[in-house]
């Protein structure tokens, strides 16, 4: 399979957590506001939609093109009630910013509610604030890599051995979606502060963090994963003694998901996982017993003709 290039901003989609890009400032509506007051407080706020609140509990989210419908339809007394849409797409401050992106790509709305571990409402997050985010991290990773690259890239010419390597193992526990993205996080600082390839780093990184969150949805008791880094090569390897692959085959078609319904609500569960990740790799090698776990072994070259 050919070898995807993977950008800066892709792997920060990865990276960056909700509440870091998420508006905090929230503006909202109750049922009873009027179409026509609520195109004031779009006027006056600058936004393209708001939340609907009763009784502070969330119950729908109504938007600009719910306005012009009203408008064109020369009713703007009705309440915003009979407008909003009330199955709302929400999404949880601790989770990827790449979660709200498959989102929106599968659903086509242009805000989503950000809610808490405890289910209330902190901010609403867009395609734009996304956008602006990644700017804002892209310019502080910049000098932050600068900084950061010492002595460590030239770890492996230092020492001598006949095979030389680095050993990097993490735990990762059940729906700990707080950590998700953690062990991916750490391999690829570690692998940048080596001096690899920045485009080579950015493949593990993203190769990493879907069989992390694979591990994070699909298991009770959780899992590992190893990367062993040589001069030559990354190794990783993700253990996990969870329900098993029934068909890998099956598996590794775009959209296949036996995630759960509630991982499915959250973002996660696009049936997308296992292809990011063999388009990452440059080998790739999965097993799996169905109620006996699952064991993925990808390698990825560090020379960008490595073989």
């Amino acid at each position: 399979m050919k070898r995807v290039e993977i950008t800066r901003v892709q792997e920060l989609i990865y990276e960056l957590k909700i509440e870091q890009v998420m508006t905090k400032r929230i503006v909202t509506v109750t049922p009873d506001t009027s179409m026509a007051e609520l195109r004031e407080q779009l006027r006056i706020n600058r936004i393209s939609g708001t939340p609907v609140v009763e009784n502070g509990r969330m119950v729908g989210i109504i938007s600009l093109e719910d306005l012009i419908k009203s408008l064109s339809e020369g009713d703007m007394e009705s309440p915003v009630s009979d407008r909003m849409t009330r199955d709302v797409y929400t999404i949880s401050t601790h989770e990827s910013a790449i979660a709200a992106v498959k989102i929106f790509s599968k659903t086509g709305v242009g805000r989503l509610p950000v809610v808490n571990e405890d289910g209330n409402l902190v901010g609403i997050i867009t395609r734009g604030d996304i956008t602006h985010g990644l700017l804002k991290a892209i310019e502080k990773d910049y000098h932050a890599e600068e900084i950061s690259r010492y002595r460590a890239s030239h770890i492996f010419e230092d020492i001598i051995s006949d095979h030389t390597s680095l050993l990097l193992r993490y735990d990762v526990r059940p729906r700990d979606f707080d950590r998700g993205g953690e062990a991916s996080s750490k391999i690829k600082r570690a692998l940048t502060r080596l001096g690899g390839n920045p485009q080579i780093t950015r493949r593990v990184a993203i190769a990493v963090y879907e069989a992390e969150i694979n591990i994070i949805i699909h298991t009770d008791r959780g899992g590992e994963i190893m990367a062993e880094i040589n001069p030559e090569r990354v190794r990783i390897v993700a253990l996990d003694d969870g329900p098993g692959i029934a068909d890998i085959a099956q598996a590794m078609q775009p959209g296949f998901s036996t995630a759960s319904e509630w991982a499915r609500e959250m973002g996660f569960g696009a049936g997308v996982g296992l292809n990011n990740i063999q388009k990452c790799a440059d080998k790739m090698d999965l097993q799996s017993t169905l109620g006996g776990g699952t064991r993925l072994q990808i390698i990825i070259y560090l020379q960008p003709d490595g073989k």
